[in-house]
């Protein structure tokens, strides 16, 4: 069976770039610190990602969002700029190092009284959020491991056609042939989501594999 797809070249990629919503200087130069003096740029969201999180923050209307893995902080800039000036997002995450740039650049977009940061094992301080649904959007990028714990917590929280974002679900294709306890974990953790009736969902190849998943 054939299907609609297309090798990504160097060249096509920065196409699709140049036709989608842009990133800042603020983002832009998050992006370059993180690339030149971290080290770590493998755990930061691509620049269509990071376009993408702002454009489905507007189109889901959320006000209340939570982010579980922040790193240097592009994913919540990203999501701070799709909310309203009465929105709020809350991240989650253990780093004070990494979480002190994103604390840097929130500051410098202005969004930084939009967004509380707690720092601590995110299952357990997940399960401090109130328990009834009130939640409109959730970004997940953390520990691999962790996913099936963070999913059981949030996806009772979620408000009706509230909208849960999950990234590295395609493991750069390993979910295919586990080669470690994060790849395991993953595909797991894609099974357990694709038989959840909680939830509308879908794996898009975008990156390295973002999940979609519509609260019922």
């Amino acid at each position: 069976m054939d299907f609609k797809t297309l090798p990504h070249s160097p060249e096509l990629y920065e196409y699709a770039l140049s036709h989608s919503l842009p990133l800042d200087d603020v983002a832009r130069d998050l992006v370059r610190e993180t690339h030149e003096t971290l080290g770590e740029a493998t755990m930061q969201v691509s620049p269509e990602q990071a376009s993408l999180l702002t454009l489905l923050t507007r189109l889901a209307g959320a006000r209340t969002a939570i982010e579980v893995g922040t790193f240097t902080g592009l994913s919540s800039l990203a999501i701070a700029r799709g909310l309203p000036s009465d929105g709020h997002l809350t991240c989650f995450d253990i780093s004070e190092e990494y979480t002190s740039v994103a604390r840097r650049y929130w500051e410098r977009a202005g969004v930084d009284k939009q967004i509380e940061l707690r720092i601590g094992p995110a299952a357990d301080n997940l399960r401090t959020l109130p328990a009834e649904p009130h939640i409109d959007l959730v970004f997940i990028d953390a520990d691999k491991i962790g996913y099936p714990a963070y999913w059981a917590e949030l996806v009772p929280r979620m408000r009706p056609g509230g909208l849960l974002i999950i990234d590295n679900v395609l493991r750069g294709g390993n979910v295919l042939a586990p080669r470690d306890a994060a790849d395991r974990a993953i595909a797991d953790f894609n099974d357990i989501v694709a038989a959840d009736d909680r939830v509308d969902a879908v794996l898009l190849p975008l990156a390295d594999g973002i999940t979609l998943a519509r609260r019922r």
